[in-house]
């Protein structure tokens, strides 16, 4: 049975994406050979499928069992296609992001954020940290600014022990910031670009839920023996780079740019960041060809850095998504779902479970699972839960697994340490979402 087929692949190749450290493997491979595998379980099997998911209706298919084979292999095909060119525009989208905030770096634009920092006070700076992770991560997305702050703690801060809390607390609320905008997270921005939610309703109902999710974990990590007292500065001397502050404020103006560009063309999102990224890019090189001290082809260098591995790997996993969506299990799975336990319970549970399961495939497989329109209520629980949620372990995020990286935080440090932290933010943010929609309501 195909359907037994394509389970067995995903469970098994889910598996090995999340063990990817202690098997030594990049999780790319499973990702990309999920998609392969699924499909061609599909395509080779399509004469004994019974059911088939419409994706202009999202209802099966009537009758489908009774349709011939070539008339599947059609169907199939433009399935297929709907689903691929859905995925690229999301994928074209985030690499015109990575883009322009590579091209923002070689200008040293982000040394910039150094000037900000004046304190030698260890909960002052955990509270600038905060801040800059919550609105940073709005703009450029959770993953950069985890980077940047990172990089620039390490800029600040001598004391490794020190830079682990800190790593910590930017994690959750680079996480927080990055669930209310439409592209400050990739999960978000899938909702976005599927047309699941709107920019203006977006912000509008998640904004103070998310802002209640990184204030609550600051504020009990501000009392903490780990916050008091002063650091010690590393007396690292930040050169800014010729034109930096212009291409910082340029680069991060045209992404904000782009939420407006689709509002007013409504045109698909991508659209509007490739116009952004040109914008740019042209600027770039008009500053490199001036004579000072400049990067050559600074576009192509910013291109050449882009994790392209971590784009193939959505490609991977949200094509093996669809490829369950189209045989209908996500819909019957959720419908079954919905049949026993309440949305919001099942919804809280969902961003709970992206903690441990990457949040991508599950927001994913939701948007399949829920039947209902454009800035439902549902979507938005589901952005600020599964986009928060992943802050509870150290892997539950890629802010998360890149601070992991860089600081080289274990997972027993951060779940002793920063987890409950995490868990308050998230129940805190959860019951503020839950509270405004209960007050909106009934007004």
């Amino acid at each position: 049975m195909i359907e037994v087929f394509v389970v067995g692949v995903f469970v098994l190749g889910y598996l090995a994406i999340t063990l990817e450290h202690p098997l030594k493997i990049d999780k790319l491979g499973p990702a990309l050979i999920m998609m392969a595998l699924t499909w061609a379980g599909i395509a080779l099997a399509m004469g004994e499928v019974t059911g088939w998911l419409d994706f202009s209706t999202n209802a099966m298919v009537p009758d489908f069992a009774e349709l011939g084979h070539e008339t599947k292999l059609d169907i199939l095909e433009a399935t297929l296609l709907h689903h691929f060119g859905e995925i690229c525009e999301i994928l074209v989208f985030l690499l015109g992001a990575m883009t322009i905030v590579e091209i923002i770096d070689q200008f040293q634009g982000f040394s910039t954020i150094h000037k900000i920092v004046k304190t030698t006070s260890k909960r002052k700076l955990l509270w600038i940290m905060a801040a800059l992770a919550f609105m940073l991560s709005a703009i450029i997305d959770n993953l950069t600014a985890t980077i940047v702050l990172i990089t620039l703690l390490r800029k600040l801060i001598d004391s490794r022990h020190d830079r682990l809390w800190f790593a910590g607390l930017i994690i959750i609320a680079a996480n927080a910031g990055g669930a209310w905008s439409p592209i400050g997270d990739v999960t978000t921005t899938m909702l976005w670009v599927g047309d699941k939610v709107t920019t203006s309703k977006l912000i509008f109902n998640l904004f103070l839920p998310s802002l209640i999710c990184m204030v609550v974990p600051t504020v009990v990590a501000s009392y903490l023996p780990a916050f008091r007292g002063s650091f010690k500065p590393t007396g690292h001397k930040e050169q800014e780079g010729a034109r930096g502050m212009v291409m910082l404020v340029l680069g991060l103006g045209m992404i904000i740019f782009v939420p407006i560009f689709k509002t007013v063309t409504h045109l698909p999102p991508y659209v509007g960041m490739m116009f952004s990224l040109a914008v740019v890019s042209l600027a770039a090189e008009f500053f490199s060809h001036q004579k000072c001290r400049m990067p050559s082809n600074p576009t192509h260098k910013a291109m050449g850095r882009i994790e392209l591995p971590s784009i193939l790997f959505f490609l991977g996993i949200l094509m093996t998504v669809s490829a369950l969506e189209s045989l209908g299990l996500i819909l019957d799975f959720g419908q079954t779902v919905r049949a026993v336990v309440p949305d919001t319970v099942f919804i809280l549970l969902l961003g709970i479970a992206s903690a441990v399961i990457d949040n991508i495939p599950l927001v994913a497989a939701s948007m399949g699972m829920f039947d209902v329109g454009t800035d439902d209520g549902i979507w938005h629980f589901i952005a600020y839960t599964a986009g928060t949620g992943g802050s509870m372990l150290i892997i539950g995020s890629a802010a998360g697994v890149v601070a992991m990286g860089m600081e080289r935080i274990s997972f027993g440090w951060y779940l002793k340490n920063i987890s409950l932290l995490a868990l308050t933010g998230y129940g805190s943010g959860s019951l503020t979402y839950l509270a405004l929609t209960q007050l909106t309501t009934g007004l």
